[in-house]
């Protein structure tokens, strides 16, 4: 690997790369600092005068699912280093980088993991051939003849590839369907939430980097959605550098390649994750020095706007008649004929798909809750309730339960008006209704925590509790039945804005953006860093076709099918005790109403220990997924020793086998990828699936409990690290951002 980058990447065309990086991203951050006073203005703007959106009948959790595990279990994983393949520990923390420890010992011994993924713009392929056509068409040229040797062997027949278009790919192997599947879902949900790095919650900062990314694409003429807007803030920026620089490199470098195609795929796969790596950090260190220096610009910006508010505001609706007045008449031709007409078949490709998730989001909420009730009847009562409700609160982020409702997004499809509107992938709405749909599950859960948690306040008997939790049940679905209606209903409007809103742009950028320099000097040159005749006029187009979207949405909202509510339907403090309730402190179920001995363990030494103790613990409880199956954990012994590595794919094959034949020792931390955990061992397990629950599964006992907190992902994926002497990964050199994301060197 050493070599081929020496070879192509010298320090000429490094200094190149350098250069050319810092081109483009000078470039961009001009458009980023413009945006950054229009979205602090209209940040302000909004705190003064609000929206009046619905209020939400559902309340939501502060923290979801803090310093949980997700999964963890044993992967095979490729080394590209010495083309081997290698039994990993792996783990998905409650912030969804993917961990990779050398072996389980290694994770408890609290050695520092081999790799740490952060998966924002990564495919997650379950199939060779799927992969092979993915590097076969970003480089053309190199496609092996038929019949000759891939450029990657897998040992068996279910494998799992991080691919991404620019960054390494990681190859992982499982030895069963139903290992893949589970693994699949859980990456699947690592994908989904990198990808949507910008916090929800960045009123300024966030909005301000995506119109900024919009804007400099159309000043390249790109229009229409972009499926490389994934990630945090820095990911994206060397997602943006690298569609530019990554086909000039090509162009130049491909050619110079040697050997059979597989291996100048290779080479070239290693390039591009080398110069992705010094773009990375390159736009890192740029787009920190920009924001910092906005951010101490801050006040002196907010001080102006809070002065000048009404003259900025008149200002700005005085820029906007006289360009509605100039480009109205063509925006309103090239909507009743390019857009409206189509606006009907694009909302209706949306709204099924997005509607069957959401009824099954309810539906998978009522069977939880109405199963959680059976157990209740049929078991330890209120003395069990702890652990019912311990594992009923993490339903929201279990990636197999949820997997019955983030499928019904696939089909979705827009046929030929995708090429029409000239949106690259609808992944971005899949990912978004996705990431609602989970939202609205966790807001139903936690408002069901806490409306019982109220209840259990009264002491009810067994038979009370059982009516009680129905009763409640039906409380919350009726909320959630209004809550996702308006959930649904924003979101189908913003998806017609993003489909349709590109592509009047384009279509009007001929004959309108050059008559745009003109209303520049309508502006005042204090407000200049608030108001911008570009958004201006991007507001103004978007005000031709709203009023056709909102009839749309509000027509569709009439038919029984959709299970919409009307818009005349408003819920106004129907339960105005609610919001208080979530005031308090957490509930934490494991504590308050589990068994005293924790699923086994000595009652004495559980109460003696420290209440912060035990709470340290409870946050280091079972992973959140659980094996439904009977079988083994799909997990080497502890300590093997050492066996030379395996040349072929039949010896390898040999390897895995034996692995999963032998015994699985007695785990002693709370990661689980295998047969649930009891008090003691008991062979012929139901699967959980098949009915409710008898004995749902009890903690493990308190002294057991005890493990390394697992790492949090870093910014950038980081690849594997070579061991240092006596066999033990080296010593990382850490540092941490403001955000508390660790990043690794």
């Amino acid at each position: 690997m050493g070599d081929v980058l020496s070879t192509h990447l010298d320090d000429a065309r490094r200094q190149h790369i350098a250069e050319k990086t810092g081109k483009i991203l000078t470039e961009f951050l001009r458009f980023y600092e413009d945006q950054y006073g229009v979205a602090l203005f209209n940040s302000m703007r909004h705190e003064i005068e609000g929206t009046g959106l619905p209020q939400a009948q559902l309340l939501w959790r502060k923290v979801p699912l803090e310093e949980r595990i997700i999964f963890s279990g044993n992967l095979f994983q490729y080394q590209e280093e010495n083309k081997k393949w290698r039994n990993r520990f792996s783990l998905v923390p409650h912030n969804y980088g993917l961990v990779l420890y050398e072996n389980k010992v290694a994770y408890e011994r609290q050695i520092p993991p081999r790799a740490v993924i952060n998966s924002a713009g990564y495919k997650i392929l379950t199939s060779l051939d799927q992969y092979l056509e993915l590097v076969g068409n970003s480089l053309p040229a190199t496609t092996p003849k038929s019949g000759s040797a891939p450029i990657l062997k897998c040992p068996t027949q279910f494998p799992l590839i991080l691919w991404h278009p620019s960054a390494r790919h990681y190859y992982f192997c499982m030895m069963t369907e139903a290992e893949q599947d589970k693994w699949q879902a859980v990456l699947q949900d690592c994908v989904r939430h990198c990808n949507n790095g910008i916090p929800e919650d960045s009123k300024v900062e966030g909005p301000a980097f995506t119109d900024a990314i919009r804007m400099y694409r159309q000043s390249k003429e790109l229009y229409g959605t972009w499926e490389m807007l994934c990630g945090n803030e820095v990911q994206i920026l060397s997602n943006l550098v690298m569609e530019e620089l990554g086909p000039e490199l090509k162009a130049e470098l491909v050619p110079r390649l040697k050997g059979k195609p597989q291996e100048r795929q290779r080479q070239w796969i290693q390039i591009s994750d080398a110069v992705y790596r010094m773009v990375y950090e390159q736009a890192k260190a740029r787009f920190e020095a920009v924001l910092s220096k906005l951010q101490l610009a801050r006040p002196a910006m907010e001080a102006v706007i809070r002065t000048d508010m009404d003259q900025i505001i008149t200002s700005k609706e005085h820029l906007a008649s006289k360009i509605r007045a100039s480009i109205l008449p063509k925006a309103e031709v090239c909507v009743r004929n390019h857009v409206q007409p189509y606006i009907p078949s694009i909302l209706d490709a949306l709204m099924v798909p997005t509607s069957q998730g959401f009824t099954e989001v309810r539906d998978v909420f009522f069977k939880e809750v109405t199963d959680m009730n059976l157990n209740v009847i049929n078991e330890g009562g209120i003395d069990k309730l702890g652990e019912y409700m311990e594992k009923l609160s993490q339903l929201a982020y279990h990636p197999l339960k949820m997997h019955s409702c983030y499928e019904k997004m696939e089909p979705l499809r827009l046929d030929g008006l995708q090429q029409r509107f000239d949106v690259s992938s609808m992944s971005v709405f899949k990912q978004r209704a996705q990431i609602h749909m989970r939202e609205q599950m966790d807001n139903a859960v936690y408002t069901f925590e806490t409306l019982l948690h109220q209840e259990l306040g009264k002491g009810p008997t067994k038979e009370e509790l059982c009516k009680s939790i129905q009763r409640i049940l039906e409380r919350v679905l009726k909320k959630y039945d209004y809550d996702s209606s308006t959930v649904r209903k924003r979101f189908f409007r913003e998806a017609l804005l993003q489909i349709t809103i590109p592509f009047l742009l384009k279509k009007l950028a001929p004959t309108c953006k050059s008559e745009l320099s003109r209303f520049q000097e309508l502006i005042f040159e204090d407000f200049a860093r608030f108001i911008l005749v570009e958004n201006t006029y991007e507001e103004v187009v978007l005000q031709t076709v709203m009023k056709d979207i909102l009839q749309a949405v509000k027509e569709a909202a009439v038919q029984r099918k959709h299970n919409l509510y009307r818009d005349s339907v408003v819920m106004h403090n129907s339960d105005p005790n609610l919001h208080l309730l979530a005031e308090g402190a957490p509930i934490d179920w494991g504590e308050e109403y589990g068994d005293s001995g924790g699923g086994g363990g000595d009652p004495g030494v559980q109460e003696a220990a420290p209440v912060s103790e035990k709470r340290r613990r409870a946050k280091q409880v079972v992973s959140v997924v659980q094996d439904e199956d009977a079988g083994l954990p799909f997990e080497a012994a502890p300590e093997p020793p050492s066996p030379s590595s395996p040349d072929s794919v039949t010896e390898l094959r040999g390897l895995l086998a034996g692995d999963l034949r032998a015994e699985s020792p007695p785990l002693a931390g709370p990661l689980l990828n295998g047969a649930p955990v009891q008090e003691s061992p008991q062979p012929g397990l139901a699967p959980e699936a098949t009915s409710p629950p008898a004995s749902p599964l009890r903690q493990l006992p308190s002294e057991k409990l005890v493990g390394p907190e697992p790492p949090k992902p870093s910014d950038q994926e980081t690849g594997e690290q070579v061991s240092g002497p006596g066999g033990r990964p080296p010593i990382h050199t850490t540092t941490e951002d403001s955000a508390g994301v660790q990043t690794e060197f």
